[in-house]
């Protein structure tokens, strides 16, 4: 085999296991869909697509046992498809089952590893009659398809022509050497539907990529748009450098000059900022399959409405988003989600619902997952982190209802009294919170017992430039989210008030607990009516930091602190400010919790 032939086969590879991986991510979401509508031909068609495809490509590459899982679900919805057998709950779990199997083969295909046989049992739930076929025959089609290909066409064929080479454009399994393979040169021309029903899957999935088509997007390495990040971040601070110094040069070219160049750089971030963007959806659609696994496993009946799913946000925030969801859903159906008999007493319907949605608001996105289950109980909450030791008896009698609901991110808090494969470890919420906080996101939690419960995640859109509110200490300069500020106060407030060991503000005749920046840094404390206040929000409670001056709004480039000081409660990160100094970004919820609250009970 020639050298050219075994770099263009590694790609094909590459390329099999990106698109295998995404349409195995929407199977998971179209089957849920396809077991509550079981008449559904159009959801049908579209499943028996996503495994002829996935059989296509690894019959190319001789992935025999994937070959082997595909062509005998193929075989089990052909058969409902023709209507010889309907799908059953028997069906849907082996197709369900399949699916699992072949994200494990994918997985062993990435770690360069043979996968597992296919069960026996598993093939034995699939087969219907008149409906199961060897797998081999469909096997031997594909090999006999490759003969078809040289080497020198190779490089200018089309994944999916290949696919449909293999397979047939479309075509129901076995047949696949029947109707002979389209020459690879030419565009595959879609075959006529029969006027009723209409059936999608007998047209090739799409045709030969055209020119045009094939000119309008590229695949890149994600290492590449990193870069491009990176860069557009030294722009940024350039300009921010120059837009500084504009003033004292007072030259009207060089005015000019910085304008255009800060429109410029502004429309170049929004560009780069836009390649990275991916919709929540890539995360979004893993969760109906998830809940419908979660919900069989311990009996109870779950529905998930999944709203804003094109909802982008930077890739990179995407996947880290993953884990945090899964803790969040998985509570919803094992903690909240009530069994059905418990809720026809309740005067509930006995399908619970979990909500799953997103939405963008300014330069920050708000992701909700929110159930109609029992809620949470403030005092089972109190009571179960005193036993555990979480916190003492005279911490736990000032806690108000917020507070309670907060101590489940405690790491070490449970309620469950026995440990499961799905809870009771102590760990899930606490991990949630950290990631969120990694994201420079934040998390709230509201719950009302018998009624349900609601978790609010806000996470910024990038975690490349970071909009803030710069502050001065002296001459040090501290950058604030500016998602997290809500106001900052332009009048006195007034003398500071004791509330229960806390030292706050009469705020429009709202006590909000009160925080001297120079007090946490560790520093002499300045008169009150020398600072300037900036209002706060963490998660449901507000507070007001007491700073030396506000320099005002900066976009800035976040860097990693040194991996001396990083674990630093209080800090975020840091970056280069339009002056060329440096400045800390400063973790407004740690800020609060290290500063109010110890405060507090140093008094």
């Amino acid at each position: 085999m020639s050298a050219a032939f075994e770099d263009q086969g590694s790609d094909i590879r590459s390329d099999f296991l990106i698109e295998a991986r995404e349409i195995l991510d929407q199977l998971g979401e179209q089957m849920v869909t396809l077991e509550h509508a079981p008449d559904d031909r159009e959801c049908l068609n579209a499943v028996f697509r996503g495994f002829h495809t996935i059989k296509g490509g690894a019959g190319f590459l001789d992935f025999k046992p994937m070959v082997t899982i595909c062509h005998a679900v193929e075989d089990r919805f052909d058969a409902a498809r023709s209507g010889r057998v309907p799908l059953d709950p028997v069906a849907f779990d082996g197709a369900q089952q399949a699916l699992d199997l072949l994200v494990d083969m994918l997985d062993c295909v990435a770690a360069d590893s043979e996968p597992a046989p296919v069960p026996e049992l598993l093939l034995a739930s699939l087969r219907a009659e008149g409906g199961a076929s060897a797998a081999g025959a469909s096997s031997a089609a594909d090999s006999s398809a490759l003969s078809g290909i040289d080497d020198d066409n190779l490089d200018d064929l089309d994944f999916d022509a290949l696919l449909d080479s293999l397979h047939g454009a479309g075509a129901l399994p076995g047949a696949a050497s029947a109707a002979p393979a389209p020459a690879p040169a030419q565009p595959a021309t879609p075959t006529p539907l029969p006027p009723s029903p209409p059936d999608p899957a007998a047209a090739p999935r799409k045709p030969a990529a055209s020119a045009d088509s094939a000119d309008a997007t590229v695949r890149i390495d994600v290492r590449r748009l990193d870069a491009l990040v990176n860069l557009v971040g030294e722009l940024v601070l350039a300009r921010n450098r120059l837009k500084t110094i504009r003033p004292r040069l007072r030259d009207e070219h060089l005015d000019r000059a910085v304008t255009a160049l800060d429109g410029a750089t502004s429309r170049l971030q929004s560009a780069v900022m836009t390649a990275r963007m991916q919709p929540v959806g890539r995360v979004f659609s893993r969760f109906p399959k998830l809940t419908r696994d979660i919900a069989r496993q311990l009996q109870k009946s779950v529905e998930l409405d999944v709203v804003g799913a094109d909802t982008e946000l930077d890739r990179n925030l995407v996947e880290a988003l993953s884990d945090p969801l899964l803790h969040l859903v998985r509570n919803a159906i094992d903690h909240g989600i009530e069994p059905p008999s418990v809720r026809i007493k309740a005067g509930k319907p006995d399908q619970g619902r979990v909500r799953l949605s997103a939405q963008q608001e300014g330069d920050h996105v708000a992701i909700e997952v929110r159930d109609d289950g029992a809620g949470i109980d403030p005092d089972k909450i109190r009571d179960s982190a005193l036993r555990k030791g979480l916190i003492d008896a005279e911490a736990a009698a000032r806690l108000s209802t917020e507070e309670c609901l907060q101590l489940i991110f405690l790491p070490g808090f449970s309620t469950r009294a026995e440990v499961s494969d799905l809870s009771g470890r102590g760990v899930g919420m606490d991990v949630v919170q950290s990631k969120i906080r990694e994201l420079s996101g934040e998390v709230q939690i509201q719950s009302e017992p018998g009624r349900g419960t609601r978790f609010l995640i806000r996470v910024p859109l990038t975690l490349a430039i970071l909009p803030t509110l710069l502050v001065e200490i002296d001459q040090d300069v501290y950058a604030l989210p500016l998602v997290r500020v809500v106001e900052v106060l332009a009048h006195h407030p007034g003398e500071p008030m004791w509330v229960d060991t806390q030292r706050v503000l009469d705020l429009r005749e709202e006590p909000v607990p009160l925080l001297g920046l120079r007090d946490w840094l560790g520093l002499q404390e300045a008169p009150l009516e020398d600072c300037t206040n900036v209002v706060l929000q963490s998660g449901e409670q507000r507070f007001c930091l007491a700073v030396d001056r506000v320099r005002g709004r900066e976009e800035v480039v976040i860097k990693a602190l040194p991996r001396t000081l990083r674990g630093l409660p209080g800090y975020a990160g840091a970056s280069l400010i339009g002056d060329g100094r440096m400045a800390l970004i400063l973790d407004v919820d740690a800020l609060y919790r290290t500063g109010i609250r110890s405060a507090a009970r140093t008094l």
